[in-house]
């Protein structure tokens, strides 16, 4: 548990970096301590040897064996000396500060020194522990001759054991010291390392986080107060003016939600109406029209007043599709979706669309840029056919002068997954820049006799079949529609691949 803090894991990873470095440059100077007491002795040794050696040289130059001996016992009587001797080349002890071993074999060990070629060594001895031996041959000089005569280089070796026991005392005591230090040194630095995390980091975490979670409950009050300019102090700022912002951004949402539900209860409200006044309308509408096509056709085409009943009865025909448009978008239908081939459906919509009274003439080119191989959509045809019947005529009605109407459909892969787009392209003088993102809003039309609702309509149809629609439009550069239906399979549905149909199409 304590591992899952993140003050916890600084803490016991500094402290175990501080033990180791200081637990590390503890032990080399422990090291070079203790190598220092060795050198120190070795050093002692090497210069007893040279201070023996000179005090026997008179002796031994005149042959006086007596007082070399004396002297050798008299430097052993310290207790770091367990033997000083010399032995023959031959490995017999001559002289020794031990008369005993005298003409005895000398110690294995100090004579294997000397075969090896080796001034000193360290042994292990059962009673003294570790012994440092030293030898140093003594050379046949010019003075010698006398009694050694010159045919022998070397005729004696002179030896030393020292006894470290006093040194490895002195080292326990050193490695005592350090480690005590050590331990002493890292736990005081241990204390302090987490008494400063815990009082200037954990406890201002732990008050933001306090904070933090009253702020998750809604409560946007909360301030918090640190006096010191550290980096706690800047997060603690950046808290402070975060949570203002937020309260700020909430009064916002807070009014614009108020004013979005008020609007769309009035538009609920519209809604309603408009569909009851529609519904109360149609029904005098198609009496309107029965009785005038009535009349009308009791007139022979000569007569004058036939021209103005046909006018009424346009006029009442553009009527009947207002209340529709208003009826459909008051209270849409549900779609009733299958398995369709957007190819067909866009040919046999266009074939329809030709026959709208001013799509008529060459003045307009119409090109179709079918996709093969396209799979099917699962959509309700009749539906997708009044969204493309309405796109249609709109590009047709913005060539006033001529151009040419593109059909083009495509396979596209997005958010990995296929979709199927219909676009349709007009070289009309496009959709000023300032009007491009309200085209899709309810009852806004730019058109003497429109009702504004007729690409709300689309994109609330293109919307139910799971599908999308945009426009990318310059003006003087024509417009195109997308339409961006998602991609189907037959085995998906048990429906057949429907071809479209017209019912409904008004």
């Amino acid at each position: 548990m304590i591992f899952k803090s993140l003050t916890s894991k600084v803490i016991v990873i500094s402290i175990g970096l501080l033990a180791f470095g200081i637990s590390l440059f503890a032990l080399l100077n422990l090291k070079r301590e203790r190598a220092q007491l060795v050198t120190s002795a070795r050093e002692g040794s090497d210069l007893l040897l040279q201070t023996i050696e000179r005090s026997i040289y008179n002796s031994m130059r005149i042959g006086n064996t007596e007082e070399t001996q004396t002297i050798l016992e008299m430097v052993a009587q310290s207790q770091k000396l367990l033997a000083v001797r010399i032995f023959h080349p031959h490995g017999v002890v001559l002289k020794s500060s031990r008369p005993a071993e005298i003409g005895k074999p000398v110690n294995l060990e100090d004579y294997q020194l000397y075969l090896n070629n080796r001034y000193e060594g360290i042994t292990y001895a059962d009673q003294h522990g570790e012994v440092l031996r030293m030898i140093k041959p003594i050379y046949n000089t010019d003075q010698c001759h006398t009694c050694h005569g010159h045919k022998t280089k070397v005729i004696g070796v002179l030896n030393v054991n020292y006894s470290l026991a006093e040194t490895k005392r002195r080292m326990f005591e050193v490695t005592k010291l350090f480690a005590i230090s050590t331990i002493a040194t890292i736990a005081f630095l241990s204390i302090a390392i987490t008494f400063v995390m815990f009082r200037l980091v954990r406890s201002p975490l732990n008050r933001i986080i306090e904070s933090m979670a009253r702020v998750e409950e809604g409560d946007l009050s909360v301030r918090m107060i640190h006096g010191k300019k550290d980096e706690v102090g800047r997060l603690v700022s950046s808290f402070n003016s975060m949570i203002e912002r937020l309260q700020v951004t909430k009064k916002e949402l807070d009014v614009f939600h108020f004013n979005q539900m008020e609007r769309a209860d009035r538009l609920a409200s519209i809604g309603e109406m408009a569909a009851g006044i529609a519904h109360e309308i149609k029904n005098p509408l198609t009496g309107i029209a029965s009785a005038i096509t009535i009349i009308n056709d009791d007139y022979p085409s000569s007569d004058p007043r036939k021209e103005i009943l046909g006018e009424v009865l346009e006029q009442v025909k553009r009527l009947d599709k207002a209340v529709n448009d208003l009826l459909f978008f008051g209270k849409p239908t549900q779609p009733e979706p299958t398995c369709t081939d957007l190819n067909a459906t866009l040919s046999k919509t266009l074939l329809f669309a030709s026959q709208h009274r001013g799509s008529k003439g060459g003045s307009i080119e119409k090109s179709l840029d079918l996709q093969a191989d396209l799979p099917p959509v699962y959509v309700d045809p009749k539906q997708m056919q009044q969204v493309f019947l309405n796109l249609i005529l709109n590009a047709i009605q913005a060539m006033q002068n001529g151009g040419v109407l593109t059909i083009r459909t495509s396979l596209l892969e997005r958010d990995n997954k296929k979709w199927v787009r219909a676009s349709i392209a007009d070289t009309g003088p496009g959709i000023p820049e300032q009007i491009l993102g309200k085209i899709f809003t309810p009852f806004f039309t730019t058109k003497a006799q429109g009702t504004g609702l007729g690409l709300a309509i689309c994109h609330k149809l293109v919307e139910q079949q799971g599908g999308s629609i945009s426009v990318e439009s310059e003006n003087g550069n024509g417009t195109t529609f997308h339409i961006d239906l998602p991609a189907t399979t037959t085995e998906e549905h048990t429906g057949e691949v429907s071809g479209p149909g017209y019912e409904g199409l008004t």
